[in-house]
Formats: C-alpha cells, structure tokens, sequence
C-alpha cells in the first residue's frame, strides 16, 4: 500500500511544489495553506475552492497528515499530557498547561534524545528518531485545546537544536500570516546550547529563548549534561550576549534544583556571574524524580526561596516554577516512558 505524504507541516514554498507536481495553479498553494492551518481540516476532499480534479490528483499522492493523540492523561490542575505516535517505536509527548488566562502548550522536537542528561526520562530512553515538521505542527493542531492555546514552548521530549530543519520550518508555519500567523513572542525555544544551530535560531527567527544550564560550574555540569563537553555553557553565554534579548525577546535560563548538589550560594553566586551582560531571567525549577530507584531529591521550598533571593540581591530576575502536572507525571518523557514499559510487558 502506497503511503502518502503529509501536507501539514509544509511551507507556503513546499506547497508551491506541491501545486506543481499535481497540475494545480500555483494560487492554489496559498489556497491549502488556508485549508491546513486557518480552517484546519482533516482531509483534502474539505478543500472546496480547489476544483474537484484537482482534488483528486492530490489525493492521489497526499493527505493532510492529522493525527489524533493515542492518549490523554489530565491532572487535578488542569494540565494534559498527550501522547503521540513518533519515531523508531517510540511514542512522543505534547503537555498542554493552564495558567491564568494562558494555555501554554510544551511539544516535541525527536523521538528520545540525543544528549543523555543523567537527570532526564527522555535521556534514558535513547534517541530515535527525529520529528518532521508534521510530526510537531500535529501537536499542535490535533490536541482538544489547540483553538485555545496562547503560547508554544519547545521544551518537551528532544533537543531541539539537534533537529534545527523540521523547527525552524515549524516557526515558519506558526508565525508567517499563511500560517497560524502566531507572534514570535508567543514561542519559546529551549537548549542545552548546540552553538552552530542556536546562532542560526537566533538569526532566522525572533522566539524567545531557553537555555538549560542547572549547574554554573563547567565540571560539574558536564557530569550531568555530556552536551557540557561539547558545548560549553560559558561559550553559549558569550554567543548571547551578542543578541539583544531587551527588546522583542526574551532570554531565560532553567535551572532544575537538586538537593545538595546545586543549590547553594556558591551556585548562586556563580550562575550569575556566569549569565552576567545577558539580561537572562532564570527559572528555577523543582526536581521530578524519574524513578523510586533515583537518588536525586528535589531542592527543598525554603533552599528554592534562598537562592531565588540571593541572586534577586545580585540584580537577576529569578522566579520558582510552580509544579505542575505531577499526578500525571507530567516531567518530559514519563508519560511516553511509562507507556512504553505498560505496553511491553508480557
């Protein structure tokens, strides 16, 4: 059985092609971009202002390439975690969170990941696969609030930066008037900083940006990131400050908390001369553990509160994550990873 390629995911210029390679007038790829990410429709046949023939020689090779979710679970505060066909055997995750008026909804760049963060489910999980524009862009369309959401992070299973095609061709389908037409300042990107790739983010697009860093220390931090090796964070900072971050977008860092091993003033006092000349407000973030086997334990409230303060005192803008989603483990990769597991046993 012949499968046919998805239309969702591609560009006002990749429909151009499309148009050509099946007989259609070259107006027409404005048409199905209407079709696809106005009207959202399901099915080539609901693209009505194309003329019958021309709908059938489309479909002939195309479909639009909705997937609905395999799976949603909801937490008691409202946060859905939705679970999505991916790559290589491996389901990926889209967490849609509500928060006063804003629907924030966190999706996926890979299948896994590549870069093995002790501290990670989706680390652990291996990497397989890259998403394709499609894959992402469906997140977004085939969730039962995606008419409602306000705001877009890449913060969910994979490196995104490790995937820079298929992302940066999301944002393009997310902010061009063709597309949803959505501002850059409703799209936050995260990394654990891949210079080459982060530098051509910071050029081709104007979403905010999200660096991971969670230990200031070079050594430190290398023995939970490996990416630390080949990335180092005080280089990534340097690329920084080369951006203006003042003006139409913002830059933060996320810093996970764990008990005993980053959470002190030395750490305080490090990461902000580390991010110092980068305006960089810094999320500090609770602690999920993976599993009953992990070691690691979250930062205590009062310890958050502490060093939240201390690099207040010292003129960065420091705020604590509240925790959501964790009734539903809700922590990237756990969903997808406990299905695994599920699905798995004999």
């Amino acid at each position: 059985m012949e499968i046919k390629k998805k239309l969702i995911g591609l560009t006002l210029e990749q429909l151009r092609g499309v148009a050509a390679e099946t007989g259609l007038p070259q107006f027409s790829a404005r048409q199905m971009a209407r079709w696809l990410y106005e009207k959202r429709v399901c099915s080539v046949d609901e693209m009505t202002d194309l003329s019958k023939a021309g709908r059938e020689r489309l479909a002939a090779s195309y479909c639009v390439g909705r997937t609905a979710p395999k799976l949603c679970s909801r937490s008691t505060d409202g946060t859905a975690k939705y679970l999505f066909d991916g790559r290589g055997g491996r389901d990926i995750e889209a967490v849609m969170i509500p928060d006063s008026g804003r629907a924030t909804l966190c999706v996926s760049s890979q299948a896994g990941c590549r870069m093995n963060c002790s501290f990670c489910m989706t680390g652990r999980q291996g990497f397989h696969g890259n998403l394709d524009a499609a894959d992402i862009i469906n997140q977004v369309l085939s969730i039962e609030e995606s008419a409602d959401l306000t705001n877009i992070v890449f913060m969910g299973m994979g490196e995104p930066m490790d995937n820079i095609d298929a992302v940066l061709s999301a944002i393009d389908i997310l902010t061009a008037p063709w597309g949803l037409a959505w501002s850059p300042k409703r799209i936050t990107v995260s990394s654990v900083g891949v210079l080459k790739n982060l530098r051509r983010l910071l050029d081709e697009t104007k979403v905010h940006v999200a660096i991971s860093v969670h230990s200031p220390f070079a050594q430190e931090r290398a023995s939970m990131m490996p990416a630390e090796k080949a990335y180092p964070v005080a280089g990534v900072m340097e690329l920084l400050r080369h951006y203006d971050f003042a003006h139409q977008r913002r830059l933060s860092v996320e810093y996970t908390m764990f008990r005993g091993v980053n959470d002190s003033l030395r750490h305080a006092d490090a990461l902000a001369r580390l991010i110092k000349g980068t305006s960089a407000r810094v999320n500090l973030i609770r602690y999920h553990a993976i599993d009953s086997d992990d070691s690691r334990r979250p930062s205590s409230t009062a310890t958050m509160e502490t060093f939240r303060d201390r690099l207040n005192t010292l003129g960065v803008t420091a705020t604590v994550r509240a925790s959501r989603g964790e009734d539903i483990d809700a922590a990237c990769g756990m969903l997808a990873g406990k299905n695994s597991t599920e699905t798995n046993q004999p």
